[in-house]
């Protein structure tokens, strides 16, 4: 299949690799193009702008930061309503012309691997039903030493047709594959409440690991002996040890987190529904960003915010 990927971060750049991997014929697209060098030697071609990328694909797959990433690809950068309000005066030339909703050919699909706004995942939707594109919500979890291996596993929403064209292009990411609804912003409802469930066990695993060493209790023995008596699940093991033994390299940043805690927080209040652990969680990450902590691993940030909350450092 002719697939256009845009997108090369940490995330975006080994699920490329992978779809290559799997015989797809690959278009890429990356604001920083020098991220694009590694998949052009091994087969891929490099479009000088996204819609040039999607224009001739029959299924784009977009992995961008945020909300505004995906409108300036998405919609272009014309300024007007129909962009989103986005601003005009990026530097790219290659976002200064049409955007990927108008290169997309009618029947060709869009699938978002983007952590999005709902409010921008409902505008999205309506756009590509009126555009005759279909449109599947897959946004991804897992961190990028996990895409590398295959094994995220993703949240699905769209129409049933759509999710099943949408399949053979997410399996070879995956190592499972979650069908939450028809209606695209499901998934990406489920992708920030999923989100908010990993900052909540960081900032809890955070203050015990501040507890224990308060009492005399090595962190990692308190982390064994809890999770092997109560949880036995792999996911606090693999964030104790990333905030007890922080990598070289951040995998999801301190930035991030709290953007997707914004946007679910958002979502609530578009629902009329209020949540307090997420208020309360949200002032950690703004006192963190406050001490320069923005760019910290997210799983080493919160600890470090709960190592100067708790008064050890």
């Amino acid at each position: 299949m002719k697939i256009a990927f845009l997108g090369l971060g940490k995330m975006g750049l080994p699920m490329a690799r992978r779809l290559l991997e799997a015989g797809h014929e690959l278009t890429v697209w990356n604001r920083s193009p020098e991220r694009a060098e590694a998949l052009v030697a091994a087969g891929a071609t490099l479009a000088g702008s996204p819609a040039k990328a999607a224009q001739t694909a029959n299924a784009v797959l977009t992995s961008l930061f945020d909300d505004a990433a995906n409108e300036e690809v998405l919609f272009g950068t014309r300024g007007d309503s129909s962009a989103g309000g986005a601003s005009t005066d990026r530097t790219s030339a290659g976002l200064r012309a049409a955007g990927v909703l108008d290169a997309l050919r009618p029947g060709a699909l869009h699938i978002s691997l983007s952590t999005i706004s709902v409010a921008l995942s409902e505008r999205l939707t309506a756009e590509h039903a009126r555009r005759g594109q279909p449109f599947v919500a897959a946004p991804v979890f897992g961190r990028p030493n996990v895409a590398e291996e295959g094994r995220l596993w993703i949240v699905a929403a769209g129409a049933e047709s759509a999710i099943a064209a949408a399949r053979p292009l997410l399996e070879p990411l995956a190592r499972g594959i979650s069908v939450v609804g028809a209606e695209p912003r499901q998934a990406h409802a489920l992708k920030l409440g999923g989100n908010f469930l990993i900052s909540a066990m960081i900032h809890s695993l955070g203050e015990s690991f501040v507890y224990a060493s308060a009492q005399g209790i090595d962190p990692e023995v308190f982390l064994e002996t809890v999770n092997s008596a109560l949880f036995q699940s792999p996911f606090y093991a693999a964030y104790g040890k990333v905030m007890l033994h922080p990598p070289l390299e951040p995998g999801a940043t301190m930035a991030l987190g709290e953007k997707d805690l914004r946007l679910l927080r958002e979502a609530a209040a578009g629902r009329n529904t209020s949540l307090s652990l997420a208020d309360n969680l949200a002032e950690v990450f703004a006192q963190a960003r406050q001490a320069g902590l923005g760019g910290e691993d997210w799983a080493v940030g919160q600890y470090r915010m709960a190592q100067r909350r708790g008064g050890i450092e």
